[in-house]
């Protein structure tokens, strides 16, 4: 006998081990890395694991078990994508398994569960039976398979295993694994004439016997002509349709033999458009210029900034270059912070490159994500263009050409629950890296990390100063909404000079814009008698009310409650809400201008998969005249008729908590300003504000990014911040909140001996508590002149040391590299 076989896999399980399986010579020569298999792992479980090894070395530590069985033909999963996953996991402190999870459709992922079957042999003495073995043992009278979790219900219980072991040594009920594949590919139902009906004369004597079918007969009729134009079977839908006929009657047909019926796979998401593709427009100058820089950065293999302002044409830019991969048949993928923004973009590309363009992102289901992983895996054509948000990095690109990362400076590309988080900008330029291709960030208000690495001469930089046809940057004005309300000249959220342009615009028949960063009705319900507050009890918050359900509702945890007539602490009935959110702005907008119609977009419209789109859409087509939005209005969404863009609240994102919150607060509201005048006409910006003052408010009017980048470096220099230094956030969680504290103060302890004054905290976040468990952050600043590799190795030292101790084994430790 030769020597035995072995394979190391990935289990999607937040292990840091790879497992060793034995296989037999034959499944040796069939397995290749990247291919699927069903593996047992502990008890009764099974896992689909990726194979990453084969080899002929015993693992010393436990035996060997053997694999379940291979569920592909061939590899699933890349070489790239692997060492892409094992970099993942090393830089973000995460393990493989927890990238295999992330990354991969979960329609590809086996699900494994027990099964309880009764022993219809068995002969039973129910005398012989304990209680809750009797219990088990009847249910299995009324239902044949029981699961697991099923008994465990019935049992009330959470350990069933010692209960269901000894009823399978008194030989009452046997156990099976239950294994099922959960991508099942969309079969269509397509006829052809049967091959007895193939020439002339056989056809004729057919239509003569269905003489007295005279149904039966057109549709034999119609599936002939159509047969013979397009040569192949044809969709038994478009059949019924051309035929006027049933499906009932094709049914007989094909019964009788007379149909021949075929099941043919295609893809659940289809381009729908016409194939007379849109000529590419032509670049204007200061587009071609910057084209030409980006050609050149390319040249020296360096990733590339292209820094134009909003409504600057830089998409026409990245068309262009995608143009050009698509020539040299490689692959092209494009990145966007939301999904809002794939709607327009989507239409945008399919009218240059029709079919080639495919779309992956959550609200697509399990199923068409499976299809867009094959096409991409296959090199067909109808992926050869991704759209997709921070996921899509996941892909099996086989020949990657191009990564655009637009929007590059927005922070809904950090993944920050489960892990790995990471920030698919930056694993976009290590994707880019390892297939060898080009990477360009794209942004009118780019992150400071990513400008300090243009002036480092790090990455390339084009630039694009003026907007498309030379339409004027948008006129920004500041209103002191403090003045206002003291000369009581305020109705409801609406300043004087907001409401004239609003009507002014609307006369003119333009749209208008309005951005309020919070959702819901009011973000507090407070009783003016005793003050008291409603509270989440699951989390360290107010609940917001929500007009429209009449509920009041918790923004982490999901809970609500229906609105509350009373206080719950004093019975008052004077409780009045503090605070607004896009809700109240769109009802005091219905009040203000009867006639004008109000939508809404944020969270609470935008639940559908379809729910961006009818909201955009509808906009687009000019049936809504004012739109009320959260920050999803402001990711690179044109609109060709907004004249007036109205920011009702700017301070609340200014004084907020991070030292992130002047660079957003910039990056934001320039955004939101970019949405108005993109045609010939120049638009119109009105902020509200408290304090116009503000640095960051006049930087703001005056488009000035320079100056908020240096001011920014200089405050973060000083106070050791990015990009100068890198940072770990380390979060504990714990339902005990002694414990918590205790286990906290121990791990920052021993960092401190190892890094001293960069470690801050440990210290309670501003929501301390989410879903009833508490948090608490230590923060670690690392300079540059420091090595990474080796501070992570020291916090994975400390966490060994800290898991060893029992008294902290249940407190969850949390990594966030380059916290943002």
């Amino acid at each position: 006998m030769g020597m035995p076989y072995f394979i190391n896999v990935i289990l999607p399980i937040p292990l840091e081990k790879e497992f060793t399986y034995s296989i037999s010579p034959t499944e040796a020569e069939l397995l290749k890395p990247g291919m699927r298999v069903a593996v047992p792992f502990g008890k009764s479980k099974i896992y689909t694991a990726i194979v990453v090894k084969v080899h002929q070395t015993a693992p010393t530590v436990y035996e060997a078990k053997e694999i379940d069985q291979i569920l592909d033909q061939d590899p699933l999963v890349t070489p790239t994508q692997l060492r892409f996953w094992e970099w993942l996991a090393q830089y973000y402190m995460c393990t493989v398994g927890e990238v295999f999870r992330a990354a991969v459709p979960s329609a590809l992922l086996l699900e494994s569960e027990t099964l309880i079957l009764r022993n219809e042999k068995a002969i039973i003495d129910e005398t012989d039976l304990k209680d809750d073995e009797f219990l088990v043992f009847e249910a299995l009278q009324h239902q044949s398979i029981l699961r697991v979790r099923e008994i465990s219900d019935i049992l009330e219980k959470k350990n069933v295993i010692p209960i269901l072991n000894s009823l399978l040594e008194k030989n009452i009920i046997f156990i099976k694994e239950e294994v099922y594949e959960q991508y099942k590919p969309k079969l269509v139902r397509y006829v052809q004439l049967g091959k007895d009906y193939s020439t002339e004369e056989s056809l004729e004597a057919l239509l003569l016997s269905l003489s007295r079918a005279p149904k039966q007969r057109d549709v034999v009729l119609s599936l002939f002509q159509l047969q013979a134009v397009t040569k192949k079977p044809v969709k038994i839908s478009d059949l019924a349709t051309s035929a006027n006929s049933s499906n009932s009657i094709i049914k007989t047909l094909i019964d009788k033999g007379i149909l021949e019926e075929q099941f043919i796979r295609t893809d659940r998401v289809v381009f729908e458009g016409g194939h007379d593709h849109e000529a590419l427009k032509s670049l204007n100058e200061y587009q071609q210029s910057a084209f030409d820089a980006i050609s050149k950065s390319f040249a020296l293999g360096k990733v590339t900034l292209l820094h134009g302002v909003t409504s600057s044409g830089k998409t026409e830019v990245y068309v262009k270059l995608i143009q050009e991969v698509i020539k040299n048949g490689k692959q092209a993928l494009y990145l966007l912070p939301e999904i809002a923004l794939t709607t327009q973009l989507i239409s945008r590309l399919q009218a240059y490159f029709g079919e080639k363009v495919a779309v992956y992102h959550s609200k697509y289901n399990v199923q068409e994500r499976v299809e867009v992983w094959n096409n991409v895996l296959k090199k067909e054509t109808t992926a050869q263009i991704v759209i997709g948000a921070r996921s899509a990095i996941f892909l099996p690109f086989q020949d990657l050409g191009l990564i655009i990362v637009d929007e590059e400076h927005e922070s809904s590309f950090k993944q920050y629950d489960p892990a790995p988080r990471y920030h698919a900008r930056d694993a976009a330029v290590v994707l880019g890296n390892f297939h060898g291709s080009n990477v360009l960030l794209g942004s009118a208000t780019p992150s400071v990390e990513t400008f300090y690495n243009v002036k480092i001469s790090k990455y390339g930089y084009a630039r694009i100063q003026r907007r498309y046809g030379d339409v004027l940057m948008p006129e920004m004005e500041l209103v002191n909404i403090r003045e206002q309300t003291r000369k009581k000249r305020m109705k409801g959220h609406f300043s004087e000079r907001l409401l004239e342009e609003i009507t002014e615009t609307l006369e003119n028949g333009e749209q208008v814009i309005l951005f309020q960063n919070r959702r819901g009705y009011a973000p507090i319900l407070e009783c003016t008698t005793c003050g008291h507050t409603p509270q989440c009890p699951n989390c360290d918050v107010s609940l917001t009310y929500h007009q429209l359900r009449k509920q009041l509702r918790c923004h982490y945890c999901s809970y609500h409650i229906a609105l509350q007539t009373s206080c719950q602490a004093c019975g008052s009935t004077t409780l009045d809400t503090k605070g607004f959110g896009t809700e109240q702005v769109e009802q005091e907008l219905q009040a203000l201008f009867p006639t004008a119609k109000v939508g809404r977009m944020d969270l609470d419209t935008t639940r559908g998969k379809y729910g961006y789109e009818k909201i955009i859409s509808a906009f687009e087509q000019q049936e809504i005249d004012i739109l009320v939005g959260t920050q999803m209005l402001t990711k690179g969404l044109d609109f060709r008729n907004v004249n007036l863009v109205g920011i009702m609240n700017a301070d609340t994102l200014l004084n907020f908590p991070d030292y992130r919150a002047h660079e957003r607060s910039f990056q934001l509201l320039t955004q939101v300003a970019g949405r108005a005048g993109r045609t010939q006409k120049r638009g119109k910006v009105i902020i509200q504000s408290y304090d116009p003052d503000h640095r960051i408010l006049q930087q703001v009017t005056t488009h000035d990014y320079v100056e908020m980048f240096n001011e920014q470096l200089y405050e973060r220099e000083q106070f050791k911040y990015p990009p100068g230094n890198r940072i770990i956030r380390i979060t504990f969680k714990h339902k005990d909140y002694n414990k918590l504290n205790e286990a906290a103060e121990w791990f920052a302890k021993s960092l401190r001996i190892g890094f001293g004054k960069m470690v801050l905290g440990p210290e309670y976040p501003p929501v301390a508590r989410i879903r009833n468990q508490y948090l608490k952050n230590v923060l670690l600043k690392i300079g540059n002149d420091h090595s990474l590799v080796h501070t992570k190795n020291s916090i994975k030292r400390i966490e060994k040391s800290f898991n060893a101790i029992s008294f902290y084994r249940g407190v969850r430790v949390i990594y966030n590299v380059d916290h943002i």
